[in-house]
C-alpha cells in the first residue's frame, strides 16, 4: 500500500487552536499622497526648500515613485498691473514653459 508522506492531519486540539487564532491585521498599504500649502511669496526660496527637504525628498527616494510638484501663482493688484510688467511676466512664463498663465481684467 502506498502512503503520501506529505499529508498531515491535525488533532482535534490543534484544530480548536487554529480556529481561535485570529489572523494578524495588516497595516494599510498607502499608494498615493497629495498635499497643498500656501507659502510666503517673499520667502519662497526658503519655504520651498524646506518643503523639498521635509516632504518631497522622502517621496522621490521611494523606488518607482512618480512625484509631481506643481507651483500655482495667484496675484491680485488693485491698482492694475503696468504694461511693462505684463510683458515681462508673460515672456518669462513662456521661457519657463508654464503650462498655463494669463492676466485678467477683473
Amino acid at each position: 500500500m502506498l502512503t503520501d508522506s506529505c499529508t498531515t492531519r491535525s488533532t482535534p486540539a490543534q484544530a480548536a487552536y487554529y480556529a481561535t487564532v485570529k489572523p494578524e491585521k495588516k497595516e494599510p498599504q498607502w499608494h498615493r499622497f497629495h498635499g497643498s500649502v500656501t507659502i510666503n511669496a517673499r520667502m519662497m526660496a526658503g519655504d520651498a526648500g524646506k518643503i523639498m527637504e521635509e516632504v518631497v525628498k522622502h517621496l522621490t527616494t521611494l523606488y518607482g515613485a512618480n512625484v509631481q510638484v506643481t507651483l500655482e501663482i495667484q496675484a491680485t493688484v488693485p491698482g492694475g498691473v503696468p504694461d511693462a510688467t505684463v510683458r515681462t511676466v508673460t515672456e518669462n512664463c513662456r521661457t519657463l514653459r508654464f503650462e498655463g498663465f494669463g492676466f485678467e481684467e477683473e
